[in-house]
């Protein structure tokens, strides 16, 4: 279940984030399927049933079916139609044929117009027929005028003899009561075996004789798929593979999102996290170039992976994380020094964390009594695909300062190593993250029954008295 739901999420999530591609997607597949209707001219089907009288077993309609559409059928229905340009072959991909309730078999014929695919389901219906009765006529015409009446006068004959015979046959065991007997058993034998032929004989007469239910109805709708369905489903198409594509992207994603893998990559401590408003649409820059605007217009400029941000406090609740980094890194230095702050490139929320950073470790550049004072930090920006980290100067190591689930183990392997080609020691990592600012509230009048209040600043963890 918990699988499911995050399934449902991240679908969420795409469609949120990402509804104008998904919009513009679902116009271009209607698009799509609107040429598509263009390329294919609209077809029509129009459906003729014949009905076989007389019982027949499923495999005999099977064979029936078969033979509707076989070529014997089909291309004498097309030397009827004589269509210009159209053969045999062609027609037999436009002709098929299927079983219905009732013995009856339903042949189905498409064709550019309502007309034309009346007259195909026409014809071949009555081909179908007339093959059948050319096929029973070739095996009874020649019995056809004496099978039946040789049949009776054998039947006339047998009944004759058999009454002669058990007239005159003897009821006791004498040799000639006993061949009496088995003359009259063999008479009925043929006369059973007779009579079993007359009633093939009509019941192959029943089969040959097919009936034509009526002339095909002409249709008055296209036959799928239609000018609609084509657009409905290029429309729906397109969106949905997006969302399949976007899916598989994110199962093959390989950024790290914890803490702990982050920390396993680098090698080293993580000295905290700390917390970045949000940009909003306004601070962008507007002149990107055609393509970012086609991007940002299709609002795919942004990751859509990302979790939403959480709801931030305040702005001292933001300083209290940075005092508290600045604390851990004062602990971590034997003594005040310059610090290389690395940042990836390309990492927005971490440049930003970084230079908050440096703007709360100036803030407080003296020692106070109980404390040392902040190092110096100097940033960096590193390029992940080519990473290069400024030789070591007068700095006592590097901070990393990244955001979580924007870099890969690969990358994140090849700035510490960098690092350390630069003789820089990574002495710790700081995770930036992204939050949601809350509206300031209106400094309006106060209220004219209200208390006012002594508001008493105190000190935060790190801040010099």
């Amino acid at each position: 279940m918990s699988n499911e739901i995050i399934r449902l999420v991240t679908i969420g999530r795409i469609l949120r984030r990402r509804w104008r591609l998904l919009a513009v997607l679902t116009v271009l597949g209607a698009l799509v399927g609107y040429g598509t209707s263009l390329l294919f001219p609209p077809r029509y089907t129009a459906s003729a049933s014949v009905l076989l009288p007389g019982q027949w077993e499923e495999r005999e309609l099977l064979t029936q079916v078969d033979i509707a559409t076989s070529s014997a059928v089909v291309d004498r229905a097309a030397a009827t139609l004589d269509w210009r340009g159209v053969s045999g072959g062609e027609l037999r991909d436009r002709v098929s044929a299927e079983t219905a309730d009732g013995n009856i078999i339903r042949i189905s014929g498409t064709a550019e117009t309502p007309e034309r695919a009346q007259q195909l389901s026409d014809r071949v219906a009555q081909q179908l027929v007339a093959f059948a009765a050319r096929i029973a006529g070739d095996g009874a015409d020649s019995e056809a005028a004496t099978g039946p009446e040789a049949l009776r006068q054998k039947v006339v004959q047998t009944n004759r003899h058999i009454t002669e015979l058990a007239n005159a046959a003897d009821p006791g065991q004498t040799v000639e009561s006993v061949q009496a007997r088995t003359a009259l058993a063999k008479l009925r034998t043929a006369l059973e075996e007779a009579m079993k032929k007359l009633d093939q004989a009509d019941t192959a007469r029943n089969k040959a004789g097919m009936v034509i239910m009526g002339p095909a109805p002409r249709p008055t709708g296209e036959a799928p798929p239609t000018r609609v369905q084509l657009i409905a489903a290029g429309a729906l198409l397109f969106p949905l593979l997006a969302v399949v594509g976007h899916l598989a992207a994110a199962r093959l994603n390989r950024r790290l999102r914890t803490e702990p893998e982050i920390v396993a990559a680098l090698g080293s401590a993580l000295l905290g996290t700390v917390d970045v408003p949000g940009k909003g649409s306004s601070e962008r820059p507007e002149e990107l170039g055609p393509r970012a605007r086609i991007r940002r217009l299709l609002g795919v400029d942004g990751r859509w992976d990302t979790p939403t941000p959480q709801a931030s406090g305040d702005e001292a609740s933001r300083q209290i994380r940075y005092r508290r980094v600045c604390a851990r890194l004062r602990d971590q230095l034997p003594s005040p020094g310059r610090l290389l702050v690395v940042v990836p490139e390309g990492d927005g929320t971490a440049l930003r964390a970084a230079g908050q950073l440096v703007a709360e470790a100036e803030s407080d550049p003296s020692p106070s009594p109980t404390t040392t004072a902040n190092p110096v930090l100097r940033v960096v920006e590193v390029s992940v695909s080519q990473p290069m980290v400024p030789d070591r100067d007068t700095e006592s190591g590097a901070l990393v300062v990244l955001s979580a689930g924007s870099w890969t183990a690969g990358e994140l392997a090849g700035i510490a190593e960098a690092c350390a080609d630069g003789g820089h020691n990574i002495i710790g990592i700081v995770v930036a993250g992204t939050v949601r600012t809350r509206p300031t509230p209106s400094t309006g009048p106060p209220p004219e029954k209200a208390t006012p209040v002594l508001a008493v600043r105190g000190h935060a963890t790190g801040e010099s008295v």
